[in-house]
């Protein structure tokens, strides 16, 4: 079994002590033990349940949904089921970001093709686009 300070479970682990002192005080880390000198000192189950947490991440699942991942994992009773349920969840949400991002870029190309770069910057749509927008939006309050 692996015995890590924090130093060396933050770069097993590839992020910062500071990200590990916060899962620790949100809940997400257990408290470690500690040496008589009071370096925390973490194991193996520590490292994996960091790289979950950072996979969870990286897939964009919350800290909250992640909080809930690790009870279903630890659970004796959860099912399959209940991990998919978030699973399918956050891919109604990327389905949701991809859509606004391609609206984003559908516009600014739009705007994009309709400058004709050279000349004053009285004839850019983009600035026209962005200065009437936010005019718009104001006045929809």
């Amino acid at each position: 079994m692996g015995s890590f300070k924090i130093g060396q479970l933050a770069d097993a682990a590839q992020v910062g002590r500071d990200t590990i002192r916060y899962y620790e005080r949100s809940g997400l880390l257990p408290m470690p033990g500690r040496t008589a000198a009071g370096y925390r000192v973490y194991g193996d189950a520590d490292l994996q349940r960091l790289n979950f947490i950072r996979a969870s991440q990286e897939l964009g699942f919350t800290l909250e949904q992640v909080r809930h991942l690790l009870a279903i994992k630890a659970s004796d009773t959860a099912t399959a089921a209940a991990v998919l349920e978030i699973t399918f969840g956050k891919i109604q949400e990327a389905e949701s970001r991809v859509q606004k991002l391609s609206h984003i870029r559908n516009v600014l190309q739009e705007l994009a093709d309709d400058c004709p770069g050279e000349g004053p910057v009285s004839d850019c749509p983009i600035l026209a686009y962005l200065a009437e927008k936010r005019v718009n939006r104001a006045t929809k309050r």
